[in-house]
């Protein structure tokens, strides 16, 4: 289990790099688009303003950096033998709530509302 696990939570760790790269380079263009604009834009009826799209790529990217830290902790769950263990009661987290989301922490019983 572990060098299969392993593998697919580099593999994840790599998409989730590459697509962190890619918002960073998008964030980067619309702050540069926004400098060499002189438009009203938070007044343009045509479309979203440049805070919006700057705002929006920066929730994206929060949100891929959570889960590359998500990753980072899974694997080193797995250097430390407790991958697939729950961090609240210590049973087992089943093998297809792993398969769904590999990064998971608890079993399905202490995940609850």
């Amino acid at each position: 289990m572990t060098d299969d696990t392993r593998t697919r939570l580099l593999a994840l760790r790599s998409e989730t790099q590459e697509r962190l790269a890619a918002l960073h380079r998008e964030h980067a263009s619309v702050v540069d688009a926004s400098r060499d604009s002189n438009a009203d834009d938070e007044h343009d009826p045509e479309g979203a303003t440049i805070a919006f799209e700057r705002a929006q790529v920066d929730a994206l990217a929060r949100d891929a950096a959570r889960r590359l830290a998500e990753v980072d902790a899974a694997l080193e769950r797995v250097d430390a033998g407790t991958y697939g263990t729950c961090t609240r009661c210590g049973g087992p987290v089943p093998a297809a709530r792993l398969e769904a989301r590999p990064t998971a922490t608890t079993c399905v019983t202490c995940t609850g509302p």
